[in-house]
């Protein structure tokens, strides 16, 4: 069996007084796409925050590569190959495209390598390569997800957290993005998707995670909870 990458133990997240997640527990192993679905409001925003170090923990522990991260910030996550791309995508909006890829990969010190993954970056989006000098402000919703996903990509990330990619953008450019998060996947990147949409989601995954009021309710391959009837009324429409 896969090593577990990451493992979410009995995690509390509270916002003042309210409990927003209630005592979760949940693993992503090596090579997975695990799909995190449920709600708005939920609290899959909130668990994601938590396991990159953005939010405190009311209770639990989160483990990475088998070590407690509990209390760490997010920048040591990065450097332990934890990396999320936040919902809302927050580029730079006042650097070039190539300047904000080159933001991802701060961390590192091999120029050639960076200079690889830049190119590599430009390849799974083809699209970037034709604007890198423009400004990331400048952009639409769909192209600054794309730069969010390869600035990320920049920092050769262990487990790849990805919050609602789909957010807000076009049908076309939803189908862009889950194309992506199809091809990345493909390429041997271990990836936690918490998407709104969960017949995309759960399509893709491997396993997923079903979460109601703060809890896990479900859990089970994609492909199952996909067919759940329970689901299908509950996040389908049907």
């Amino acid at each position: 069996m896969a090593q577990t990458l990451l493992k979410v133990a009995g995690l509390k997240v509270a916002y003042g007084g309210i409990q927003a997640v209630k005592g979760t527990d949940f693993e992503v192993r090596e090579g997975e796409l695990v799909s995190l679905i449920g709600s708005n409001g939920a609290g899959k925003t909130t668990t994601m925050k938590a396991i990159t170090g953005s939010l405190p923990l009311a209770g639990g522990d989160i483990e990475f590569l088998g070590k407690s991260i509990k209390g760490q910030g997010p920048w040591d996550l990065v450097r332990q190959g934890l990396v999320m791309v936040p919902e809302g995508r927050g580029v730079f909006t006042r650097m070039s495209i190539t300047e904000n890829l080159l933001m991802g990969a701060y961390i590192r010190r091999d120029k050639a390598g960076v200079t690889s993954d830049v190119e590599r970056v430009f390849t799974i989006f083809p699209r970037l390569r034709e604007r890198k000098d423009q400004l990331a402000g400048t952009m639409s919703g769909g192209e600054q997800q794309m730069l969010a996903m390869g600035r990320a990509l920049m920092s050769r990330p262990k487990l790849l957290l990805l919050d609602e990619p789909s957010m807000g953008l076009s049908p076309i450019m939803v189908d862009k993005v889950f194309e992506v998060v199809r091809d990345v996947y493909a390429q041997g990147v271990t990836i936690l998707l918490v998407e709104q949409n969960a017949s995309r989601a759960l399509a893709l995954a491997d396993r997923g995670y079903v979460m109601e009021s703060g809890l896990i309710s479900m859990q089970g391959s994609g492909k199952d909870l996909l067919a759940d009837p329970k689901v299908r009324a509950a996040y389908l429409g049907e």
